[in-house]
């Protein structure tokens, strides 16, 4: 038994190595991809230091009569304190005060100590917008304000964990050249700095839900350390404003709140500090009207910088409109003021107001003081300039020619001011003017080239990714094409990856062994490589054995295309929702259109038709048909209100400027009214009820709920115990914690717990559901002892030692048992009834769904799972879902019904799995997704963590992607555990279905066999097993090919980072998450099937004992 067991698990191992196989192929060209498109720029380990000499005539700086060498250096620092107060998402609007604003928004209007002090001492304060580079996340933006550089798009994905920055940096400057450096909030800065403050006090940073811990823990030490005086750079990182943000939007009142407590902060700062002290208060980004951030849009870059000191900092007041300032810019005009050197990769220009200054002991005007500070910023970007292009070839010589020549021209000019700086020159303010347009200039262009360049592309990488990738889904399209070739997948599993391994391993090691200087990713390809020259190979081999011929011009696959073709325009892609809507609708309505062209929506005519005989029941093949026209039309329409309602659950991009985003995203925390909040909860139990009971509706009509196993037992009372958990969740999550009173200790501790007994109780049901996935419950009356008719097996009364006996034996077992239970559920009819009543009755219930069971239920649990980290009022739009799914299962089946396919043949059609590609990305949309970084829930991160992951990566990641990509995880376990294969079978129409050998027939007395087909050819299944799971890699493999192509033509297209990158990087990420669930579906198929195998052979031994 043991035996036969293992080989019926061998039998189908090659398949799913296949599919295993496939998926590495499409990693492998992602991975090549990736790293010629997304690149991160060459960072350079040099340091400036106070030895560097970039004075005219070869002069440092390096100290004076005030400034003893130590203490300043390249220039005399203007300021011994500097106190940086970072207040996160601080935007300039929310920095701006508007005295004619009679009905401030909540945001606006709030910070009225800079308004005061900007207006009232004008030469002492000033209020900039501040200009942030993309991507516009924390971390990104820490570091291009400490090293004056501009940040990679790649470095978006390090977000969730902070690396040491190995550039040069404020922060190491400072503390090298002996300041002490004191810092408070964000603990980002730990991961970024680690070990360089001489006093720090951290505190966590990635739960966004808490508005006051950061910020309170802040405000404990901030007062004492600027009272003490006992520092020299003191950063404050307040992350309050923009946690509000996310949670609750910034036209909320907690958002004013919050911006309250900033100003009373800012109001205790200024009072305290010192003659000697600047005061630099900055937001890293700004923020959307949801209060997202990461992209590029305007408000998200658009954040605020206030400069304040307590003497006199700018010669002339403010313009009305002030200069927006680059952050960047902020690097070198801290270093010089401080009197440290710029940081050796800046690339920032000094900010000039700052430098108006006379230095009165060398008698110099404020443009030359400006000048001498813009000279060293051009000398120390001029010398970063050439150890890059000596490290790198990305910068464009000819820019960089022009750079050389304005440096010399400035620098000539420079050095004749300077030489005679103590005797007059005619037209000196004019010169000086001139020059200092000059520097600038020259800054400018030197930024803007490093920032066109930065984007640095490897196009034979790219290249290679995108041919691979190109194969891949050829190979695809082969597969499932000749899948029912015999052998075909012993020798896409075997062969293959013998040749690939071999060709890998071996330049691999010839790489070690030689010290070849070839990039480590050449390996990977050329196994890739080799090994889709092996399927061809031995896909040449067996040309002769096709049983069909491949499939031709097809209107599915079309769709398919167009939706490829979409992707090449950024106009699609922004409304890529409405666009995949549109054609999935259009699939399936061309869908059945076809059929009533074929005329199948109709019975054949019964005179002509040669399969009806004298004796076909022509009555009822006219009601079948009629059935199940009615059933696919009902079904479609169904379909078709259900996408049509989804559209309510969007969210909307950046650059959807007339867009509003669902009011279902909000959660039920962002709603004020109480009442309000008490409807919508109960509005979202109701989903909720729905997505517990229909699924077990299900489960009781097919007889799988009369098992008591332990999958079932689970489903009876671990499913609802996940809802009522779900629900309470909900509740302690929904209302303001000041609302609690004395119970917020309870509650806190509730929302911790709750989650985690969720993660619990799922992964338990799904640990179940692979051990014990048998649904099955077989009851037997009226048998005795002696009654020999209650033996089911009827094909073989040998040794169970044959697989092909076995093979013939399950089918068997299962007709006899229907025909027994019709006989007992008609006893009672009859003169011979009484006889029948007598026969002992066998019946399996569940039998004929036992695989649809299974996949079911880890469907179900799935679902509720991702529905945990969705917002509360996502239930509705998660009950649609499956509402969706059903209609398009039953409508899949009545398709199969009414185009009479052959049943021996397990073949899903083109329209159906690309049908539920589409809808994968439908209900994307539909959760509130975009592919765009603004939109990421990333409250989904801390259900159940609400103090954070101290720096640990891989659970809010994990957290993160179920979120993000719910409907790519839900539509590939439906899908690649094959319901689209199981449902027919289940929902077969008796007469109205082809049957394969012998004589075609119609209707007649064969049983409706359901699942129990699988089981009469299990080569077949195997086969439509690894076809089906070919077929939905395709449907994914060429969306990304499509988007691959899409980035790497359109690299330098103005929206190429904007649009096409994320929207290949979403995709790509997708297509991993589609395809590990596609894998892990089919093999817990596989699992249901030994399972299956297990339990008829075991009724069979019972039945000889």
């Amino acid at each position: 038994l043991c035996v036969e067991v293992s080989a019926d698990r061998m039998n189908k191992l090659p398949a799913l190595i296949a599919l295993l196989w496939i998926c590495l192929l499409f990693y492998v060209g992602i991975g090549l991809f990736m790293s010629g498109f997304l690149l991160v720029r060459v960072e350079l380990g040099n340091r400036s230091s106070c030895a560097d000499q970039l004075f005219a005539g070869g002069k440092s700086a390096a100290g004076t009569e005030e400034e003893p060498l130590g203490q300043s250096c390249w220039a005399a620092r203007r300021f011994r304190r500097v106190a940086v107060v970072v207040i996160d998402a601080l935007s300039y609007e929310f920095a701006k005060f508007d005295p004619e604003n009679r009905s401030p928004r909540p945001y606006q209007n709030r910070l009225g100590v800079i308004h005061r002090l900007v207006s009232a001492r004008p030469r002492n304060a000033r209020l900039y917008p501040f200009r942030a580079d993309a991507p516009t996340t924390t971390m990104q933006r820490v570091k291009g304000l400490t090293t004056g550089s501009l940040p990679t798009f790649i470095d978006i994905s390090s977000n969730f964990a902070s690396y040491a920055i190995q550039e040069d940096n404020l922060i190491q400057q400072w503390v090298q050249n002996g300041r002490k450096v004191v810092f408070m909030g964000d603990d980002t800065w730990d991961g970024l700095f680690p070990n360089q403050f001489s006093k720090s006090y951290f505190f966590p940073s990635f739960n966004v839900k808490d508005l006051h811990t950061v910020d309170n823990g802040v405000l404990r030490h901030l007062y004492p350390s600027v009272k003490d005086g006992n520092w020299d750079v003191l950063i404050a990182h307040f992350l309050g404003v923009d946690h509000c943000g996310h949670r609750y939007g910034p036209d909320q009142p907690a958002m004013a709140d919050k911006l309250d407590q900033m100003n009373d902060m800012l109001g205790k700062v200024v009072n305290q500090l010192q003659n000697d002290t600047l005061l630099m208060v900055l937001g890293d980004h700004g923020m959307t009207d949801d209060g997202g951030h990461g992209g590029d849009s305007e408000k998200e870059v658009n954040a605020a910088l206030f400069v304040y000191s307590a003497l006199p900092l700018f010669r002339e007041e403010a313009d009305q409109a002030p200069e927006s300032i680059p952050q960047i810019d902020l690097v070198p005009t801290l270093a010089l003021l401080t009197g440290i050197p710029i940081p050796y990769s800046n690339i920032g220009k000094v900010i000039p107001d700052l430098f108006r200054w006379s230095n009165e002991r060398d008698a110099l005007s404020p443009d030359f003081t400006l000048v001498e500070a813009l000279w060293i910023n051009v000398k120390q970007v001029n010398r970063f300039l050439d150890s890059y292009s000596l490290a790198a070839t990305d910068l464009p010589q000819d820019q960089l020619q022009r750079l050389k020549e304005l440096f010399a021209s400035a620098g000539s000019e420079y050095a004749a001011l300077h030489a005679r700086r103590s005797q007059p020159l005619p037209n000196l303010t004019r010169r000086l003017q001139k020059l200092v347009s000059d520097l600038q200039l020259y800054l400018k262009e030197a930024r803007e080239t490093c920032q066109a360049s930065w984007a640095r592309f490897q196009p034979l990488r790219m290249l290679i990714g995108i041919l691979i990738l190109a194969a891949t889904c050829l190979l695809c399209y082969v597969v499932s094409e000749t899948a029912d070739r015999p052998g075909l997948y012993h020798g896409v599993s075997l062969s293959p990856i013998a040749w690939g391994a071999a060709v890998g391993l071996a330049f691999g090691t010839w790489q070690v062994v030689s010290g070849s200087g070839l990039e480590p990713w050449a390996a990977p390809c050329l196994a890739a490589l080799a090994s889709q020259l092996g399927f061809c190979v031995h896909l040449w081999r067996l040309r002769s054995q096709s049983s069909k011929p491949w499939a031709g011009f097809s209107v599915p696959l079309v769709i398919l295309f167009l939706r490829c073709a979409s992707v090449f325009s950024n106009s699609f892609v922004v409304a890529e929702g409405q666009a995949v809507l549109f054609l999935l609708k259009s699939l399936l309505v061309s869908t059945v259109a076809g059929l009533h062209w074929a005329g199948k929506l109709s019975a054949p005519n019964p005179v002509t038709h040669p399969n009806f005989g004298p004796e076909t029941p022509k009555q009822s093949i006219w009601q079948a048909y009629k059935r199940e026209s009615v059933h696919l039309l009902g079904f479609l329409a169904a379909f078709l209100v259900c996408v049509n309602f989804s559209v309510v659950f969007h969210g909307c991009r950046e650059e959807q400027a007339a867009c509003q985003p669902s009011p279902f995203l909000t959660p039920l925390s962002g709603l004020q009214d109480q009442q309000a909040r008490n409807w919508n909860y109960a509005l979202c139990l109701a989903p909720l009820a729905g997505l517990v009971l229909l699924p077990r509706l299900w489960l009781r009509h097919y007889g799988n709920l009369n098992n008591g196993g332990p999958a079932i037992l689970f489903v009876r009372w671990g499913v609802p115990l996940a809802a009522l958990l779900l629900s309470f969740y909900w509740a302690m999550n929904s209302a303001p914690e000041s609302s609690y009173g004395k119970l917020l200790v309870l509650v806190r501790s509730a929302v911790v717990v709750f989650p985690h007994l969720m993660y619990g109780l799922v992964a338990l049901g799904l640990l179940v559901a692979w051990w014990s996935p048998m649904t099955v419950f077989l009851k037997v009356t009226g048998r005795s002892a002696e009654d020999e008719e209650a033996e089911l097996v009827t094909a073989s009364r040998g040794t169970l030692g044959a697989e092909g006996n076995l093979l013939h034996v399950i089918p068997q077992i299962y007709r006899k048992m229907q025909r027994n239970l019709r006989n007992r559920l008609g006893a009672g009819e009859g003169a011979a009834g009484g006889e029948e009543e007598q026969r002992p009755v066998a019946a399996a219930y569940g039998l004929g769904s036992v695989y649809s069971a299974a996949v079911l239920i880890v469907v179900w649990l799935l679902a509720l799972l991702l529905l945990l980290l969705h917002t509360e009022r996502m239930s509705l739009s998660f009950l649609l879902l499956f509402l969706e799914a059903f209609a398009f299962l039953q409508l899949h089946a009545a398709f199969i019904n009414l185009s009479a396919q052959d049943s021996g043949d397990f073949t899903v059609p083109w329209y159906a799995v690309t049908g539920w590609a589409f809808a994968a990305t439908q209900f994307f949309y539909s959760t509130g997704h975009q592919p765009t970084f603004p939109t990421i829930q990333w409250n989904a991160a801390f259900v159940g963590f609400p103090e954070g992951h101290d720096n640990r990566i891989v659970v809010p990641a994990a957290l993160l992607g179920m979120n993000t990509f719910a409907s790519h995880i839900i539509f590939a376990e439906v899908v690649s555990s094959p319901l689209l294969m199981f449902w027919p079978l289940v929902c077969e129409t008796q007469g109205l279905r082809k049957r394969r050998g012998g004589k075609d027939s119609w209707g007649g007395d064969e049983e409706q066999t359901m699942e129990m087909r699988l089981r009469e050819s299990p080569q077949r299944f195997t086969a439509g097993l690894l076809q089906l799971g070919a077929r939905y890699l395709f449907a994914h493999g060429v969306q990304l090919l499509a988007s691959v192509c899409t980035a790497a033509i359109l690299r330098r297209h103005l929206m190429v980072w904007k649009i096409f990158a994320p929207k290949f990087l979403f995709e790509a990420a997708g297509f991993v998450v589609t395809s590990v669930c596609s894998v892990l579906g089919i093999a817990f198929v596989m699992r249901v099937d030994v399972a299956v195998s297990r339990w008829f052979k075991q009724l069979i031994l019972d039945q000889r004992h």
